[in-house]
């Protein structure tokens, strides 16, 4: 091919050549060979969105009379095939769960690049759906467009379908002649049933949210930490339905005057009352504790009584049985699926690289890593250490750039409560024990790590311009972003961002040194060539620079400590290997269907079993099965193809992270400063004391600087109050410039609204 290109590219540049015989037989087929990937990658997003929109009407529409017909018809049909009524049920609710996400996984296999370019192109319309802060203040939060869209459409769906449901139910019983007692206890019984119901599909969603590693999320690129809101909103639904569920039951039952007996009832054929009754107690316990306040004071109480889901899900399948849980059952193996690969993946001891405590009250730790292993400096992953809990697991953002090393892996911890207090004091403990020596004694604490999570495309690299705006420790993931793009700047890579503002608020001066973990501490000037770097610090506490101006001092290195024998963090995560997470996920929905389906033949219609609690019971353990077996299998396989690339790639765990840098940026900081200027990140940093950013102005003043009809990325990390403030100013700017709709050709900058979660 190369031979039959140079004539051609000759005859270009010289102008020889008619442009017929430069579309020849060397350029024919092009146009064919690019259409059938694009044409494949609409075919499969229409699959997706036909499964998807069909599944969703069905859901909606279920209440209506006709669909309850054709419903009806459709069971009625699958009643005597090998799964039976569960089979007809299991088809119409949750198997359309589990095709997208196989289209899913063929999707982001084939077109890894398609995915990120896509969210590039997107149009102004769309972007701002996305992006557009509607609601600012209230229970919600900072709410987008897109949002607010489904929050009412499932606020519609609930008031829709049980009105529905309680005029038909009041129209069916007054067609019989029945006392007005009795009357008033069948319509509270139906309309109790109803609610159950309802509460079921509001289910169906519930588990998506918080598989971390779900393709779904990866697919619309939602990132686990955005879902956990969408997870809040629909367990109060969820719960608040299923309460009024059993309380209208308790009503009726106490009217009947035989509340106790119902409460105590296991039938064999129907509904079990207490299997509900647990279910329902251990779902209270969770709602309860979940709640803001408690979660805010008691955090480990509201981990420790989430751990409930299982008595929950479990008790749930007894009290409805096998087919009606199958309604809810996609979403839920889904989440068995991710839960299942997440124990795997956190049995991995991961070696400590160093660790450092900071005088500003923050702790550092840097974990190794296999090369294979990717993330994006929005990434985050969840931290467990041993010796403070074998339970619990807190999320930490990345502060590190995939690009500092693909051997390591930082966070940054601010100490604030009684889990980060322990881990502070068990690295300063080894550092004064062992006086500074690095020959330091194995064995004091052991790390596990799950993740990274995150954004499946690295958002921060789709604007020019782009606005950070940081409260305290919420710097963390920003300094990532900045490592990233001046990496990226450096080493001649596409990077999007060419004017940075960063506004970062913080109590006190000593905080500021927080700015010296970024790898990339040094911008030569071919950096400062391309890209407008302008660090804005709000110091809120302090109304004067102190004589040390925010510099408290050299920070306290613990390296290379903890963990003897350990290893990398495992790379078995949902957003790994893409090859192996699809196998994983086919071979368990195989073999959940395959031992649900040997069950039935060999074991219910053989022995004639009926209860429904029973029939529960199995159809969960052949999730189980078809999880832990096949899918185990895969596992496996998957960890042994892992551990062979690591020793393939020669990973030494001893390499420092400091060590891995090469390139310009090692230059930087080495032999080539005179020939290379450079300038630190801290010289670029503006400090104000005694004031907060004042966002109207510094907003006004970047849309200057950007340019009408420009698009800005705001991307805020910090407390609510700072978010709401934040998104306040660009709902208010973006409606100033003409609304939702406006056209692009309308003068002001069109700020972009996202936010990176500061407490998960």
């Amino acid at each position: 091919m190369a031979h039959e290109r140079e004539p051609l590219l000759q005859q270009r540049q010289t102008g020889v050549g008619n442009a017929c015989g430069a579309k020849g037989s060397s350029s024919a087929p092009a146009p064919s060979a690019a259409a059938l990937p694009s044409l494949a990658r609409t075919v499969l997003k229409f699959l997706m969105w036909a499964v998807f929109l069909t599944w969703a009407a069905g859901i909606f529409l279920y209440p209506t009379k006709p669909v309850q017909a054709v419903f009806r018809k459709w069971v009625g049909l699958t009643r005597d095939s090998m799964f039976g009524i569960v089979g007809g049920i299991f088809l119409t609710f949750s198997a359309p769960i589990l095709i997208i996400a196989l289209l899913a996984y063929v999707y982001i296999s084939f077109f890894p690049s398609e995915h990120v370019v896509e969210k590039r192109k997107l149009r102004s319309l769309s972007f701002r759906l996305w992006t557009f802060p509607v609601l600012v203040d209230g229970p919600f939060g900072v709410v987008s467009a897109v949002e607010f869209i489904g929050i009412v459409l499932f606020i519609v769906f609930v008031v829709y379908s049980m009105t529905y449901y309680a005029v038909d139910a009041v129209s069916l019983v007054s067609k019989f002649d029945i006392p007005s007692m009795t009357e008033s206890e069948l319509i509270l019984d139906v309309i109790g049933l109803r609610l159950g119901a309802v509460g079921l599909f509001c289910m169906l969603f519930l588990f998506l949210p918080v598989a971390r590693g779900s393709v779904l999320l990866r697919l619309i690129d939602i990132p686990f930490e955005h879902a956990t809101r969408y997870h809040v909103w629909l367990g109060h639904l969820t719960m608040a339905l299923f309460t009024l569920h059993g309380l209208f039951y308790v009503i009726s039952w106490s009217m009947q005057g035989r509340l106790r007996e119902e409460l105590r009832q296991w039938k064999e054929i129907g509904v079990a009352n207490l299997p509900g009754v647990i279910s329902l107690a251990a779902g209270l316990l969770m709602w309860v504790t979940s709640l803001h306040p408690v979660r805010k004071r008691f955090f480990e109480l509201f981990f420790y009584t989430h751990q409930l889901y299982v008595v929950f899900i479990v008790f749930l399948a007894f009290h409805v049985g096998d087919f009606i849980f199958s309604i809810c059952a996609g979403a839920v193996f889904l989440f068995m699926l991710d839960r299942f690969l997440r124990f795997w993946q956190s049995r991995a001891k991961v070696d400590i690289i160093s660790a450092a405590c900071r005088p500003c009250g923050t702790v550092e730790l840097v974990f190794s890593k296999p090369a294979s292993l990717h993330y994006n400096a929005l990434s985050f992953i969840f931290i467990q250490v041993r010796e403070l809990s074998f339970l619990q697991w807190h999320p930490f953002s990345v502060s590190s750039s995939p690009m500092d090393g693909r051997y390591h892996m930082s966070v940054l911890i601010k100490v604030l409560g009684t889990w980060t207090e322990k881990l502070r004091s068990i690295i300063t403990d080894v550092q004064e024990k062992n006086g500074g020596d690095s020959e330091l004694q194995c064995g004091r604490m052991t790390a596990c790590v799950e993740g990274p999570y995150g954004h499946e495309s690295p958002y921060h690299l789709m604007y020019e311009n782009l606005v950070l705006v940081a409260g305290g420790i919420g710097i963390s993931p920003f300094l990532a972003i900045l490592s990233d793009i001046i990496h990226r700047i450096e080493e001649g890579k596409q990077c999007m961002p060419k004017n940075v503002l960063v506004l970062w608020s913080v109590k006190k001066s000593k905080e500021l040194s927080l700015l010296s973990a970024v790898d990339a501490q040094t911008i030569s000037s071919s950096v400062s060539d391309r890209l407008q770097l302008d660090i804005q610090a709000f110091v809120t506490q302090e109304p004067h620079p102190p004589l040390e101006d925010g510099i408290v001092g050299d920070d306290q290195k613990v390296p290379g400590m903890f963990v003897k024998n350990g290893t990398a963090m495992s790379g078995l995560v949902g957003t790994g290997d893409n090859f192996w997470a699809a196998m994983y996920f086919l071979a368990s929905t195989l073999g959940f269907l395959l031992a649900y389906a040997l069950v039935q033949v060999y074991y219910v219609k053989p022995h004639n079993v009926v209860a429904w609690w029973y029939l529960g019971l199995l159809f969960m353990l052949c999730m189980v099965a078809g999880v832990a077996l096949p899918g185990g299998l895969v596992v496996l396989l998957w960890h042994l193809s892992e551990k062979q690339r690591l020793e393939d790639d020669k990973w030494d765990a001893s390499q420092s992270p400091r060590a891995e840098q090469t390139g310009p940026l090692a230059a930087a900081g080495g032999g080539d400063d005179d020939a290379a200027p450079s300038v630190s990140l801290a010289a670029l940093r503006t400090t104000r004391y005694g004031c907060r950013p004042n966002f109207e102005a510094e907003f006004a003043a970047f849309a200057e600087r950007a340019g009408d009809a420009a698009d800005v990325g705001v991307l805020v990390c910090g407390p609510q109050g700072l978010q709401t403030s934040v998104a306040r100013e660009c709902r208010a700017r973006n409606l100033r410039r003409g609304g939702v709709g406006a056209a692009k050709s309308r003068s002001g900058a069109v700020f972009h609204f996202n936010s990176h979660s500061f407490d998960l």
